[in-house]
Protein backbone atom coordinates (compact mmCIF):
# COMPACT_ATOMS: atom_id res chain seq x y z
CA UNK A 1 0.00 0.00 0.00
CA UNK A 2 1.79 3.70 -1.19
CA UNK A 3 1.89 5.89 1.38
CA UNK A 4 1.06 9.26 0.38
CA UNK A 5 4.06 12.63 1.78
CA UNK A 6 0.97 14.64 1.29
CA UNK A 7 -2.60 14.43 0.62
CA UNK A 8 -3.80 18.81 -0.06
CA UNK A 9 -4.26 19.37 -3.59
CA UNK A 10 -1.77 21.08 -5.23
CA UNK A 11 -2.78 24.02 -7.59
CA UNK A 12 -4.19 23.31 -10.23
CA UNK A 13 -5.41 20.04 -9.22
CA UNK A 14 -9.54 19.22 -8.54
CA UNK A 15 -11.80 16.33 -7.37
CA UNK A 16 -14.25 15.57 -10.00
CA UNK A 17 -16.24 12.53 -11.31
CA UNK A 18 -15.89 11.28 -14.93
CA UNK A 19 -19.05 9.90 -16.25
CA UNK A 20 -18.92 7.01 -18.70
CA UNK A 21 -21.01 4.05 -20.27
CA UNK A 22 -20.01 2.26 -17.14
CA UNK A 23 -21.20 4.49 -14.51
CA UNK A 24 -19.24 7.32 -12.78
CA UNK A 25 -15.69 6.93 -11.15
CA UNK A 26 -14.25 9.51 -8.89
CA UNK A 27 -10.91 11.00 -9.97
CA UNK A 28 -8.58 13.92 -9.81
CA UNK A 29 -8.20 15.96 -12.76
CA UNK A 30 -5.19 18.34 -13.57
CA UNK A 31 -5.09 21.06 -16.31
CA UNK A 32 -2.62 23.37 -17.96
CA UNK A 33 -2.11 26.93 -16.53
CA UNK A 34 -3.93 28.51 -19.22
CA UNK A 35 -6.89 26.18 -18.61
CA UNK A 36 -6.93 24.99 -22.53
CA UNK A 37 -5.47 21.19 -23.76
CA UNK A 38 -3.26 21.39 -26.32
CA UNK A 39 -2.21 17.97 -26.28
CA UNK A 40 -3.51 13.96 -25.76
CA UNK A 41 -4.97 13.67 -22.23
CA UNK A 42 -3.77 10.91 -19.72
CA UNK A 43 -5.07 8.58 -17.79
CA UNK A 44 -3.63 7.35 -14.51
CA UNK A 45 -4.45 3.82 -13.00
CA UNK A 46 -3.57 3.03 -9.68
CA UNK A 47 -2.79 -0.39 -8.36
CA UNK A 48 -4.29 -3.09 -5.81
CA UNK A 49 -4.55 -1.03 -2.65
CA UNK A 50 -4.05 2.60 -3.91
CA UNK A 51 -6.22 5.15 -5.41
CA UNK A 52 -5.85 8.08 -7.41
CA UNK A 53 -4.18 10.16 -4.36
CA UNK A 54 -1.35 7.99 -5.91
CA UNK A 55 -0.41 10.24 -8.35
CA UNK A 56 -0.58 13.45 -6.56
CA UNK A 57 3.05 14.46 -6.99
CA UNK A 58 3.32 14.03 -10.92
CA UNK A 59 -0.12 15.13 -11.93
CA UNK A 60 0.42 19.31 -11.45
CA UNK A 61 3.82 18.19 -13.55
CA UNK A 62 1.87 15.94 -16.11
CA UNK A 63 -0.83 18.65 -16.75
CA UNK A 64 1.98 21.74 -17.12
CA UNK A 65 3.01 19.78 -20.52
CA UNK A 66 -0.36 21.10 -22.10
CA UNK A 67 -2.55 18.44 -21.41
CA UNK A 68 -5.55 17.45 -19.57
CA UNK A 69 -4.42 14.76 -16.57
CA UNK A 70 -6.69 12.50 -15.24
CA UNK A 71 -6.64 9.74 -12.35
CA UNK A 72 -9.07 7.76 -10.89
CA UNK A 73 -10.39 5.39 -8.47
CA UNK A 74 -11.22 2.48 -10.22
CA UNK A 75 -14.29 0.37 -9.51
CA UNK A 76 -14.88 -0.24 -5.88
CA UNK A 77 -11.85 1.76 -5.00
CA UNK A 78 -12.09 4.71 -1.92
CA UNK A 79 -14.43 7.03 -3.72
CA UNK A 80 -15.54 4.80 -6.82
CA UNK A 81 -19.00 2.79 -5.93
CA UNK A 82 -18.85 -1.06 -6.73
CA UNK A 83 -21.52 -3.02 -5.63
CA UNK A 84 -20.78 -6.57 -3.86
CA UNK A 85 -20.76 -8.43 -7.30
CA UNK A 86 -17.28 -9.77 -7.18
CA UNK A 87 -17.70 -10.26 -11.18
CA UNK A 88 -16.90 -7.09 -11.52
CA UNK A 89 -13.80 -6.78 -10.38
CA UNK A 90 -11.99 -9.51 -12.77
CA UNK A 91 -9.16 -8.08 -14.33
CA UNK A 92 -11.25 -8.46 -17.42
CA UNK A 93 -14.32 -6.53 -16.16
CA UNK A 94 -12.02 -3.35 -14.78
CA UNK A 95 -9.98 -3.70 -18.23
CA UNK A 96 -13.60 -2.76 -19.71
CA UNK A 97 -14.27 -0.24 -16.97
CA UNK A 98 -10.51 1.47 -18.03
CA UNK A 99 -11.39 1.29 -22.20
CA UNK A 100 -15.11 3.03 -21.41
CA UNK A 101 -12.57 6.00 -19.59
CA UNK A 102 -10.46 6.21 -22.85
CA UNK A 103 -13.74 6.77 -24.26
CA UNK A 104 -15.41 9.10 -22.15
CA UNK A 105 -11.77 11.30 -21.94
CA UNK A 106 -11.80 11.25 -25.82
CA UNK A 107 -12.19 11.94 -28.90
CA UNK A 108 -8.65 12.02 -29.17
CA UNK A 109 -6.33 9.32 -28.20
CA UNK A 110 -5.47 8.75 -24.12
CA UNK A 111 -2.00 7.97 -22.68
CA UNK A 112 -2.45 5.02 -20.41
CA UNK A 113 -0.67 4.91 -17.22
CA UNK A 114 -0.77 1.60 -15.23
CA UNK A 115 0.33 1.15 -11.72
CA UNK A 116 1.35 -2.21 -10.41
CA UNK A 117 -2.19 -3.80 -10.67
CA UNK A 118 -3.50 -1.00 -12.31
CA UNK A 119 -1.31 -2.32 -15.22
CA UNK A 120 -2.56 -5.90 -15.50
CA UNK A 121 -5.80 -4.34 -15.67
CA UNK A 122 -4.97 -1.75 -18.44
CA UNK A 123 -3.32 -4.85 -20.48
CA UNK A 124 -6.59 -6.54 -20.16
CA UNK A 125 -8.21 -3.28 -21.82
CA UNK A 126 -5.74 -3.00 -24.68
CA UNK A 127 -5.89 -6.62 -25.16
CA UNK A 128 -9.50 -6.44 -25.19
CA UNK A 129 -9.49 -3.72 -28.33
CA UNK A 130 -8.79 -0.50 -26.40
CA UNK A 131 -6.64 2.15 -28.23
CA UNK A 132 -4.73 4.33 -25.95
CA UNK A 133 -2.91 6.83 -27.31
CA UNK A 134 0.48 4.94 -25.40
CA UNK A 135 0.70 2.48 -22.83
CA UNK A 136 2.92 2.70 -19.28
CA UNK A 137 3.46 -0.06 -17.18
CA UNK A 138 4.51 1.32 -14.36
CA UNK A 139 5.79 -1.06 -11.43
CA UNK A 140 3.71 -3.98 -13.04
CA UNK A 141 4.86 -7.44 -13.49
CA UNK A 142 4.34 -9.51 -16.51
CA UNK A 143 1.81 -12.06 -14.40
CA UNK A 144 0.88 -12.94 -10.50
CA UNK A 145 3.00 -11.72 -7.96
CA UNK A 146 5.27 -13.97 -6.27
CA UNK A 147 7.37 -14.42 -3.25
CA UNK A 148 6.71 -11.87 -0.18
CA UNK A 149 4.05 -9.58 -2.40
CA UNK A 150 1.91 -12.87 -3.01
CA UNK A 151 2.14 -13.83 0.59
CA UNK A 152 0.54 -10.12 1.44
CA UNK A 153 -2.25 -10.34 -1.45
CA UNK A 154 -2.91 -14.19 0.13
CA UNK A 155 -3.07 -12.78 3.77
CA UNK A 156 -5.05 -9.88 2.76
CA UNK A 157 -7.66 -12.04 0.56
CA UNK A 158 -7.63 -14.35 3.38
CA UNK A 159 -8.47 -12.28 6.16
CA UNK A 160 -11.22 -9.96 4.45
CA UNK A 161 -14.46 -12.17 5.02
CA UNK A 162 -12.92 -13.07 8.15
CA UNK A 163 -12.06 -9.70 9.86
CA UNK A 164 -13.09 -7.02 7.76
CA UNK A 165 -11.47 -4.09 6.81
CA UNK A 166 -12.52 -2.04 9.25
CA UNK A 167 -10.56 -4.75 11.73
CA UNK A 168 -7.34 -5.11 9.71
CA UNK A 169 -7.23 -1.60 9.70
CA UNK A 170 -7.28 -1.71 13.63
CA UNK A 171 -5.29 -4.52 14.04
CA UNK A 172 -2.54 -4.37 11.75
CA UNK A 173 -2.64 -1.26 9.52
CA UNK A 174 -2.81 1.70 11.83
CA UNK A 175 -0.19 0.37 14.50
CA UNK A 176 2.48 0.05 11.54
CA UNK A 177 1.67 3.73 10.41
CA UNK A 178 1.66 5.15 13.73
CA UNK A 179 4.78 2.82 14.59
CA UNK A 180 6.65 4.26 12.00
CA UNK A 181 5.62 7.87 12.04
CA UNK A 182 3.41 8.57 9.50
CA UNK A 183 1.51 12.31 9.81
CA UNK A 184 -1.62 11.92 11.55
CA UNK A 185 -3.66 13.79 8.55
CA UNK A 186 -2.06 11.02 6.32
CA UNK A 187 -2.80 8.15 8.63
CA UNK A 188 -6.90 9.75 8.85
CA UNK A 189 -6.17 9.49 4.10
CA UNK A 190 -5.35 5.93 4.62
CA UNK A 191 -7.43 5.34 6.94
CA UNK A 192 -10.42 6.73 5.00
CA UNK A 193 -9.03 5.24 1.48
CA UNK A 194 -8.75 1.64 3.20
CA UNK A 195 -12.56 1.62 5.03
CA UNK A 196 -14.34 3.11 1.78
CA UNK A 197 -12.82 -0.19 -0.33
CA UNK A 198 -15.42 -2.32 -1.17
CA UNK A 199 -14.07 -5.70 0.96
CA UNK A 200 -15.85 -7.60 -1.84
CA UNK A 201 -14.09 -5.89 -4.51
CA UNK A 202 -10.67 -5.88 -2.16
CA UNK A 203 -10.69 -9.48 -2.07
CA UNK A 204 -11.37 -10.02 -5.22
CA UNK A 205 -8.73 -8.23 -6.76
CA UNK A 206 -6.23 -9.78 -3.91
CA UNK A 207 -7.07 -12.83 -5.72
CA UNK A 208 -6.79 -11.42 -9.41
CA UNK A 209 -3.10 -10.48 -8.77
CA UNK A 210 -2.42 -13.97 -7.49
CA UNK A 211 -3.87 -15.55 -10.51
CA UNK A 212 -2.92 -13.13 -13.52
CA UNK A 213 -1.68 -15.53 -16.18
CA UNK A 214 1.44 -14.31 -18.32
CA UNK A 215 0.16 -12.40 -21.59
CA UNK A 216 3.47 -10.68 -22.23
CA UNK A 217 3.33 -12.60 -25.63
CA UNK A 218 -0.03 -11.51 -26.38
CA UNK A 219 0.92 -7.82 -25.57
CA UNK A 220 4.17 -7.97 -27.57
CA UNK A 221 2.30 -9.05 -31.03
CA UNK A 222 -0.70 -6.51 -30.59
CA UNK A 223 1.86 -3.42 -30.09
CA UNK A 224 4.10 -4.95 -33.11
CA UNK A 225 1.13 -5.16 -35.26
CA UNK A 226 -0.96 -2.23 -33.67
CA UNK A 227 2.07 0.46 -33.72
CA UNK A 228 1.07 1.15 -30.11
CA UNK A 229 4.01 2.42 -28.03
CA UNK A 230 4.98 1.07 -24.83
CA UNK A 231 7.17 2.01 -21.88
CA UNK A 232 8.11 -0.29 -18.65
CA UNK A 233 8.94 2.27 -16.00
CA UNK A 234 9.79 0.98 -12.20
CA UNK A 235 11.48 1.86 -9.06
CA UNK A 236 15.45 -0.08 -8.87
CA UNK A 237 14.24 -0.95 -5.33
CA UNK A 238 10.85 -2.52 -6.42
CA UNK A 239 9.77 -4.98 -4.11
CA UNK A 240 6.67 -6.07 -5.73
CA UNK A 241 7.70 -7.32 -9.11
CA UNK A 242 11.86 -8.20 -9.04
CA UNK A 243 13.23 -5.54 -11.49
CA UNK A 244 15.03 -8.12 -13.59
CA UNK A 245 11.32 -9.35 -14.16
CA UNK A 246 10.10 -5.96 -15.31
CA UNK A 247 13.49 -5.47 -17.49
CA UNK A 248 12.81 -9.06 -19.26
CA UNK A 249 9.13 -8.04 -19.95
CA UNK A 250 10.38 -4.94 -21.35
CA UNK A 251 12.68 -6.79 -23.74
CA UNK A 252 9.67 -9.30 -24.75
CA UNK A 253 7.90 -6.09 -25.63
CA UNK A 254 10.44 -4.60 -27.58
CA UNK A 255 9.75 -1.49 -25.39
CA UNK A 256 11.82 1.11 -23.54
CA UNK A 257 12.11 0.79 -20.32
CA UNK A 258 13.19 3.62 -17.51
CA UNK A 259 14.32 2.37 -14.20
CA UNK A 260 14.26 5.16 -11.73
CA UNK A 261 16.74 5.59 -9.22
CA UNK A 262 15.94 5.57 -5.31
CA UNK A 263 12.60 4.68 -5.82
CA UNK A 264 10.67 1.02 -4.99
CA UNK A 265 7.59 0.24 -6.05
CA UNK A 266 6.05 4.02 -6.44
CA UNK A 267 8.28 5.95 -8.26
CA UNK A 268 5.32 8.44 -8.55
CA UNK A 269 5.98 9.47 -5.08
CA UNK A 270 9.26 8.12 -4.53
CA UNK A 271 10.85 10.44 -7.59
CA UNK A 272 8.13 12.40 -9.18
CA UNK A 273 10.15 14.45 -11.32
CA UNK A 274 11.98 11.72 -12.63
CA UNK A 275 8.81 9.76 -13.16
CA UNK A 276 7.08 12.59 -14.64
CA UNK A 277 10.00 13.32 -17.15
CA UNK A 278 10.05 9.96 -18.35
CA UNK A 279 6.45 10.09 -19.25
CA UNK A 280 6.08 13.23 -21.03
CA UNK A 281 9.54 12.15 -23.08
CA UNK A 282 6.93 9.11 -24.19
CA UNK A 283 4.22 11.28 -24.90
CA UNK A 284 5.86 13.78 -26.90
CA UNK A 285 7.65 11.23 -29.08
CA UNK A 286 4.17 9.66 -29.31
CA UNK A 287 2.51 12.95 -30.29
CA UNK A 288 5.47 13.45 -32.99
CA UNK A 289 4.54 10.03 -34.19
CA UNK A 290 0.87 10.56 -34.59
CA UNK A 291 1.02 14.12 -36.09
CA UNK A 292 3.66 12.90 -38.72
CA UNK A 293 1.15 9.87 -39.83
CA UNK A 294 -2.03 12.12 -39.88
Amino acid sequence: MSTPRFVSLPPGVRRTTVETSRGPFAALEALPGSGVPERCPALLVPGLTGSKEDFLAVLQTLAASGRRVVAIDMRGQYESLGPDDESVYTRASLGADIAALLTALGPEPVHLVGHSFGGLVCREAVLAGARPASLTLMSSGPSAVTGQAAAKARALRDAIPELGMAQIWEISLEPDYVGRGVQREIVAFLRARTLGNSEKGLARMSDEILTAPDRVGELAKHCADTGLRTLVLYGEDDDVWDPRVQAAMAEHLNAPKVVIPSAAHSPAWDAPETTAAALRDLWYDTERTLRSSA
